[in-house]
């Protein structure tokens, strides 16, 4: 497996309710680390990259704001979901994406 890119903030973060413990002023820089953890996810199973890029500030911003997981959340399609499952617990299975099992 390929080297995973540093996320020292990222790797605090296991529960939106992490999320919702940073400063205002970190969020960027969550989003950012959030940005790198999916392409090196996707890069090393495939993927569609896109669309969960294309929310990776939306997520952090919505787990931020609302009491997730007790306020639901729809995704349109399950590519977008790619960041949200990092932020949601499932960061240590996100590389099992589009395998058996995964």
């Amino acid at each position: 497996m390929a080297d995973l890119p540093s996320t020292p903030l990222l790797d605090t973060v296991s529960t939106p309710a992490d999320l919702r413990g940073l400063a205002p002023e970190q969020l960027r820089q969550l989003a950012d680390e959030l940005r790198v953890e999916t392409i090196s996810a996707v890069g090393t199973t495939g993927g569609h990259l896109g669309s969960g890029l294309g929310v990776v500030e939306l997520t952090t911003a919505i787990h931020y704001v609302f009491d997730t997981p007790d306020d639901r959340l729809i995704w349109d399609v399950g590519h977008q979901c790619y960041p949200h499952k990092i932020l949601t617990g499932r960061r240590d299975r996100i590389r099992t994406l589009r395998q058996g099992g995964g």
